[in-house]
């Protein structure tokens, strides 16, 4: 599938990395504003999609030009996760971590924001970040399987190996503490393993 447009309109895109997909959800407006389903189990399943959604996250980020990342959730409660910007910009990072995929350690970076509401379907295996492109933005985040500190994990955002263009253009980047101290991945212990969806 390189695109499909569901039956209630939802286009669904498949992004170059393998199982990894940009959703360009059906927009319905008028002059009191607009409506638009967020997520639709069946949608997803007419597509060939089979994900269940557990639990819903938001994050609010004060400044342009922060990074929140790269993250994931290790084995046995990895995660995949269906984010969207719903407050100003985002450019979204995604990077495939699975050992045998045809995309190992390839990244892309997809812009989210709040005026045409795309959004990103990132399947587990995959370490996700993202960096404002306007102060005040907000980050929603729907994950199949509940957060679990013990198999919290990352990798350092600006991983030589895998050259991520953040786009700062000589700017330092605003990083929580925690995000600074993120391994490399050649130094990381984190093994995910390609299966085919």
């Amino acid at each position: 599938m390189e695109e499909l447009i569901t039956k209630n309109g939802t286009k669904i895109i498949q992004t170059k990395l393998e199982d990894c997909y940009i959703v360009q959800p059906n927009v319905h407006g008028d002059h009191r504003g607009w409506f638009m389903e967020v997520y639709s189990e069946r949608t997803f399943q007419e597509a060939g999609l089979n994900y269940h959604f557990v639990q819903g996250n938001r994050s609010f980020t004060a400044c342009k030009n922060t990074i929140r990342g790269l993250h994931f959730q290790t084995p046995p409660t990895t995660q995949a996760k269906l984010v969207e910007c719903t407050k100003g910009a985002v450019d979204d990072v995604v990077v495939d971590l699975r050992i045998g995929s045809p995309t190992y350690k390839e990244w892309i970076m997809v812009r989210l924001d709040d005026r045409d509401k795309t959004q990103l379907l990132v399947p587990k295996g995959f370490a996700h970040g993202f960096i404002t492109r306007t102060d005040d933005a907000e980050f929603n985040y729907q994950v199949n399987d509940f957060y679990s500190g013990p198999d919290d994990g990352g990798i350092l955002w600006n991983d030589p190996e895998l050259g991520i263009d953040w786009g700062l253009h000589g700017e330092v980047p605003i990083l929580s503490d925690k995000d600074i101290k993120h391994p490399v991945l050649s130094e990381s212990k984190v093994k995910f393993y390609y299966k085919k969806i």
